[in-house]
């Protein structure tokens, strides 16, 4: 049996019909109400489903029941502020382990972010770095992969550039001159990484630095956007932490903004792993980016997913 936690997120919208697909007997740790099903969430029927959070030990007892692998997708990487990074990543990767080491687990999956150190002056790379400490001094065999920016048609850092685009009719504020290197990674790629890396011996107790076909500054990325969507803006550059201040800002206003503190701390400096990495270990020919965001963004409209996404619940 394999866990699955935060399967709601972007990659456990994928990578649980993958494993079902394959044969492997799936179990999902959700948090929401009563009555959640597998198939309302567009999983198969034979996909168990525990309602339960990170904090709640008798839902974590009961979810990993007879569980020999565990993929640890919660996080509030996208959405959440300090505390919950703390209360989610932090505190709840401590319940997990202390909970999966009684229950003996075989095997612990974790998707951290490319430069989390537990010293970072950052606070999501520090999270992250922390929550791989923890993992790692656990006792469990575990896999870290450390990615670079995930995207795909339900992601939070892509597609929220695109909203942001929507939202304003003339100009578009980036930090500095946005020459961050990032390395973007499509969804689909991770998920067929993870599945290939279920049987690899040689991914036991390592941590592993992976991303896409090619590195992006931010600014190649913001105007590959814009020639995608057909939206033209004037990109202007402002101070990092005025931008940020003004993030924050936003985030007091409107707790949904798509842009986040998070954001920055990604953007601070160059995240990138060896260009071979995911073929390397994980047997994986990464796609190009631009040419998979045409797949799915020209038409969409951003500005009403913004509306929309403004209103929705985060967690």
């Amino acid at each position: 049996m394999i866990l699955v936690t935060g399967g709601t997120g972007l990659v456990g919208h994928y990578l649980i019909p993958k494993l079902a697909g394959s044969g492997w007997p799936v179990r999902v740790l959700v948090h929401s109400r009563r009555g959640v099903r597998a198939p309302r969430l567009g999983w198969p029927e034979g996909v168990e489903v525990v309602v339960g959070s990170l904090d709640d030990t008798r839902a974590l007892h009961q979810a990993m029941q007879n569980v020999h692998t565990v993929f640890h997708l919660a996080s509030a990487q996208w959405w959440g502020r300090r505390r919950d990074l703390e209360r989610i990543d932090i505190e709840g990767t401590r319940n997990l382990v202390a909970v999966a080491r009684s229950t003996r687990v075989g095997r612990l999956f974790y998707l951290s972010q490319l430069g989390a150190e537990p010293s970072s002056a950052y606070t999501l790379l520090r999270v992250k770095g922390q929550v791989e400490g923890l993992i790692r001094n656990s006792g469990l065999a575990y896999t870290i992969l450390r990615c670079g920016v995930l995207f795909g048609p339900e992601d939070r850092f892509i597609n929220s550039i695109a909203m942001l685009l929507r939202a304003s009719p003339l100009v578009f504020f980036q930090p500095g001159q946005g020459e961050s290197l990032l390395h973007p990674l499509y969804v689909a790629d991770l998920v067929q990484a993870l599945e290939n890396s279920l049987e690899s011996v040689d991914l036991v107790d390592a941590t592993v630095e992976i991303g896409g076909a090619e590195y992006k500054s931010y600014n190649e990325i913001v105007r590959t956007v814009m020639r995608v969507t057909r939206t033209r803006r004037i990109v202007v550059s402002l101070p990092p932490h005025t931008l940020r201040s003004i993030t924050v800002m936003m985030n007091r206003l409107v707790p949904r903004w798509p842009a986040t503190a998070q954001w920055f701390d990604v953007l601070a400096s160059n995240r990138t792993a060896q260009l071979g990495n995911l073929y390397d270990y994980c047997g994986v020919r990464p796609v190009r980016f631009e040419d998979t965001l045409v797949t799915y963004m020209p038409g969409r409209r951003y500005l009403a997913e913004l509306v929309q996404f403004v209103w929705r619940r985060p967690y």
